[in-house]
């Protein structure tokens, strides 16, 4: 198989983004108002439509059209926004924000979080197997996936729906040990500097996080995620079991030949604290003492999540006061895996719906889609399928967000430049220029359409 590649430390698939969440709506000139649709293209986790679904006015709409690169993205995209319908009767505040990150950002995780999963998993088997025509929710909408998409969401979820221990084996076939997996991904990446990793994962976190200003971001649990992935450890428990969500698999040439390995593929050097953890509007979560945060990204994840939950119990028009969440973590009736997809919230007027994963040059072809987004998200590992095209499927004032590559560590100074340049030259190209009038961000890049 390949030998360690240096650029290989974000992985071949995208777990996480390499961004923080943002309202996407905030973002250009004027703010669109009323029903509003939203492409996202390979945005590779829900932050954005969360950030953006607390954005909302009472009296807008949101639907956001997703595209992904695999449908093991698709699925753990289906399986956090599942976990984040639960209705707090069903599952607190408290429970659902750990249960959220921990499947989030763990490569383990406590055994009662994998059966709450494996519950979730089987609910989203029989919608992917249930729907034909009419979405089995308002909110989660597959129906427009492929056939064979579909097939393959279903061999996904019922893959997560059989035990992963990674500390023992069943009688059955052998499960992936994720500790074995997550080892051989950091000795792919470090090649022969695996026998100094602890320099080289502190070389990561000090001359490359934080001097990109993610100081909040803590080194001993920046050390834990990198050395056995897990990023969020919130409670005492034992985190031990395979969190089936974060194996895919990937083609290697052996032999001449090509063969299928299941393992960890994604990112081990950027963090999954990335998403919710290095910006807030809470100044409190950002104070320190002696130059060292007080708080940490783990912290700071909790806090954002829980905001952005509690924002959609109130698009649902329910209220969440801390006596009613801990009546709902502690209550013995109120269990999270006996729910199912017609007990989630109905969040009025927000829908979310899956395209095919080679959707993105067919749009234009269909006369729904044209001019149709009021704003476009490409996440920097989807750039090269910026084109003309877009113009034909965006508004007249429509905003086009780009992810740059300032969190993609394996790239340097100069490396990081370029890419930005060239997602200004593609984004030209395709009939959009710099929305100059942005606040200065290094993280995306804002453009509008070219005026006439």
């Amino acid at each position: 198989m390949s030998a360690g590649r240096p650029s290989e430390g974000a992985g071949c698939i995208t777990w996480w983004g390499f961004s923080p969440a943002r309202d996407l709506l905030s973002t250009g000139p004027v703010r669109p108002e009323g029903e509003v649709n939203i492409l996202l293209v390979g945005s590779g986790d829900p932050r954005h439509i969360l950030k953006t679904t607390a954005g909302l006015q009472d009296k807008d709409s949101l639907h956001v059209w997703v595209i992904e690169n695999s449908m093991e993205v698709v699925a753990r995209q289906l399986l956090l926004l599942y976990l984040t319908l639960t209705p707090q009767e069903s599952m607190g505040l408290n429970e659902k924000t750990e249960v959220f990150l921990e499947v989030f950002g763990n490569s383990e995780v406590r055994s009662q979080t994998a059966d709450t999963l494996g519950c979730v998993a089987s609910q989203l088997s029989m919608s992917v197997t249930e729907t034909l025509d009419t979405a089995t929710h308002p909110c989660l909408d597959t129906t427009l996936l492929k056939f064979r998409e579909r097939d393959e969401l279903l061999r996904i979820f019922k893959r997560w729906m059989q035990p992963h221990s990674s500390s023992s084996s069943s009688g059955c076939s052998a499960p992936i040990l994720m500790s074995k997996a997550w080892d051989y991904r950091v000795r792919q990446h470090l090649g022969t500097r695996y026998d100094s990793k602890k320099g080289c994962f502190d070389w990561d976190i000090t001359m490359k996080l934080h001097e990109k200003g993610c100081r909040v971001i803590n080194k001993q649990q920046y050390f834990q995620w990198r050395e056995q992935g897990v990023a969020f450890e919130m409670r005492e428990g034992v985190y031990q079991t395979t969190n089936p969500t974060l194996l895919s698999s990937r083609v290697f040439s052996q032999k001449g030949n090509k063969v299928a390995v299941t393992g960890y593929w994604g990112d081990i050097v950027s963090s999954p604290y990335l998403s919710f953890g290095i910006e807030t509007d809470d100044e409190s979560l950002l104070e320190t003492q002696n130059g060292q945060h007080i708080k940490t990204a783990q912290d700071i994840s909790i806090s954002n999540v829980q905001a952005l939950f509690q924002s959609l119990y109130s698009r649902q028009g329910c209220s969440i006061t801390a006596q009613s969440n801990v009546e709902a973590e502690g209550s013995k009736e109120c269990d999270p895996k006996s729910i199912t997809l017609n007990d989630l919230m109905n969040l009025n007027g927000i829908s979310v719906t899956f395209l095919p994963l080679d959707s993105l040059n067919k749009l234009p072809e269909k006369q729904k889609y044209s001019h149709f987004f009021n704003a476009v998200y490409f996440s920097v590992s989807c750039v090269h399928q910026l084109g003309p095209m877009l113009r034909q499927i965006a508004a007249p004032d429509a905003v086009l967000i780009v992810e740059l590559a300032k969190f993609l560590l394996d790239l340097n100074t100069e490396q990081e430049k370029g890419f930005a340049k060239r997602v200004v030259d593609i984004a030209q190209e395709a009939g959009f220029e710099p929305w100059h009038e942005a606040k200065c961000d290094d993280v995306h890049v804002v453009f509008i359409p070219q005026r006439k």
